[in-house]
């Protein structure tokens, strides 16, 4: 009788990942194409993302409490498990936010911002993907040096976005609530430059 297929702990990252990426993609939908009327559907659906995430995050760490030799350190697993989740989380929480402060129309430059961290989630996928072969990878650290970049551009459109709010402040509502939506995207592209930086200095102990 054949043995047990060993657990792939690097498909379960890449899987995880793809949630990241499913949440930026329908981030960016909604705001190139925003709708009230359609914002608790699609907060819905972002909410399904990130539950099928955490439950595709635990599954993982059940597995890691019982292996014997994982192919890397359990911590260097679990740490990067958590932060491509917190990238999950980052996502969600931008509608979530959007629709706390019950907001009626996306500024003009949002979009933009969007796109970055829909950029930023896909390095980081392509980041993980080469995790498996990171002895051999020719594209890992290309990957990495993007999500690098895409995260300085993100800081950028964020230090624009808000100096622009603050240059003639009209409502001060709509500047509390702008400011920290932007916080909010913000901390997309930084999650992810975690998860590159995780993925880094995993690739230096193990070389």
């Amino acid at each position: 009788m054949s043995s047990k297929k060993a657990y792939d702990y690097f498909e379960a990252l890449l899987g995880l990942s793809k949630f990241s990426l499913q949440a930026s993609e329908l981030l960016k939908k909604t705001i190139s194409d925003f709708h009230t009327a359609t914002l608790e559907e699609k907060i819905r659906e972002m909410h399904n993302i990130e539950h099928s995430a955490d439950i595709a995050k635990h599954d993982m760490i059940e597995h890691l409490i019982k292996e014997f030799l994982p192919p890397i350190e359990r911590e260097d697993i679990i740490n990067v498990a958590q932060q491509i989740d917190d990238v999950t989380d980052a996502v969600e929480d931008v509608l979530m936010c959007i629709d706390m402060f019950n907001v009626k129309k996306i500024r003009p430059e949002i979009p933009k911002f969007t796109e970055t961290i829909e950029a930023c989630c896909k390095s980081m996928y392509v980041s993980v993907e080469e995790m498996r072969n990171f002895k051999k990878s020719k594209k890992l650290h290309a990957e990495v040096v993007e999500v690098n970049r895409l995260e300085e551009e993100g800081d950028a459109l964020y230090i624009n976005g808000v100096k622009e709010l603050y240059k003639n402040p009209s409502d001060p509502v709509d500047l509390m609530i702008w400011t920290e939506v932007y916080r909010k995207l913000e901390k997309c592209c930084d999650a992810c430059e975690d998860v590159a930086n995780e993925i880094e200095s995993i690739v230096m102990k193990n070389s």
